[in-house]
């Protein structure tokens, strides 16, 4: 039997699940990874996870995306 870790006690989130934390698209959030200098994408491979802490800093400082 696997234990679930609730979202936000997660360091690093899939798209999907940055993009249900956030309610912003996932196609959205996929964009901001692509970005230059994106403060909050971790590459594991070829995998992107979205590390959360960075990724609500970024939410919070701006108020449009």
């Amino acid at each position: 039997m696997k234990k679930e870790v609730p979202i936000w006690e997660k360091s690093n989130l899939t798209i999907e699940e940055a993009a249900e934390y956030s309610n912003i698209g996932q196609n959205k959030i996929s964009s901001l990874l692509k970005e230059p200098r994106c403060p909050f994408v971790l590459y594991v491979g070829a995998k992107k996870l979205v590390k959360r802490k960075e990724f609500e800093r970024f939410i919070s400082e701006n108020i449009e995306i």
